[in-house]
């Protein structure tokens, strides 16, 4: 039976833990230069509605190391950019490949999308969540922290994709979530309750040193994120006080480390000082996602086509 990768509660504890330990295998065996061709003549397609960097280039290199195929796919180079709809396209590229990755600019596309796939379809990114990310962030998070049980993770900023995903992995990780958020821009309340109702511990509030003090973790992203382009100079009003810089970074514990997914903006939600601290962590969270993305990928499409 397929499985999908929508959300990072698509997954439960124990194959959370699984993920975690084979990524940190993978990025063994690619450190020592040894072959791990786990999906030999297997093939990805990949749609991106919205440009990409990281997510685009982790999956490329990851279906490579893997002995697969990475498809890139434009929707204006597709059917889709005419007007094909979402189910008649999933239909198709489930005869063609062993999975989907969407980027998409709605999240009901992803979900549509993986109603009518009969191949596993991940969410690379959407206006509602980002599990890709996050999964890289706590296999980057486990490798400085033996456990997450019980951390405090700040996060200051947009409640965006990347902070939702976060309040939902708190059910799965044991972790504090203490969110601060300007409002208008905090967290979604339906994705605070399902997480709470998860067992998730978490926190709303406004005020960045509050869900600093005593932070494990602090962790930010851009104030202006694609699409939101016209509202930029009413967000820059918005988040102004909510950039991390040193001072902010005071509050938090003294071994306490700096995360952000990037792209980053120096001087807008954190500073340069700050971003290239010994405290930041970002390049190895960048990294990660090359990892986390492959022990997913070789979970998903790895068994043999009967089985899927």
């Amino acid at each position: 039976m397929k499985k999908d990768f929508v959300s990072i509660i698509d997954l439960d504890r124990e194959e959370l833990e699984s993920l975690i330990t084979e990524a940190r295998r993978l990025k063994t065996l690619k450190q020592e230069g040894t072959l791990h061709e786990l999906l030999p003549g297997r093939n990805l397609a990949m749609i991106f509605e919205k440009a990409s960097t990281r997510t685009r280039v982790s999956f490329e290199v990851g279906m490579t190391d893997l002995g697969g195929h990475a498809l890139f796919l434009n929707p204006h180079d597709m059917q889709l950019g005419r007007g094909e709809e979402i189910r008649d396209t999933a239909r198709v590229l489930s005869r063609y490949v062993d999975a989907v990755m969407i980027r998409a600019y709605h999240h009901e596309t992803i979900e549509e999308f993986a109603r009518y796939s009969t191949v596993p379809v991940i969410n690379g990114l959407s206006d509602r969540l980002h599990p890709c990310q996050v999964l890289s962030d706590i296999l980057t998070m486990r490798e400085h922290f033996t456990s997450l049980e019980g951390l405090r993770l700040a996060w200051i900023g947009d409640g965006n994709n990347v902070c939702n995903s976060l309040i939902l992995a708190s059910a799965l990780t044991g972790m504090e979530i203490a969110v601060a958020s300007p409002p208008g821009y905090q967290p979604k309340d339906d994705i605070v309750e399902m997480a709470r109702k998860a067992g998730g511990h978490v926190s709303i509030g406004s005020d960045p040193m509050v869900a600093a003090q005593d932070a494990d973790i602090l962790y930010t992203d851009i104030w202006v994120s694609m699409g939101d382009e016209p509202e930029r100079a009413a967000r820059l009003r918005a988040f102004s006080g909510y950039t991390i810089d040193t001072a902010l970074v005071r509050h938090a514990s003294p071994d306490a480390i700096v995360m952000h997914c990037l792209p980053a903006h120096r001087g807008e939600e954190i500073t340069g000082e700050v971003l290239e601290s010994p405290q930041s962590i970002v390049w190895d969270q960048a990294e990660n996602r090359l990892h986390a993305q492959k022990a997913l990928l070789a979970r998903l499409i790895g068994g043999s086509r009967q089985e899927q």
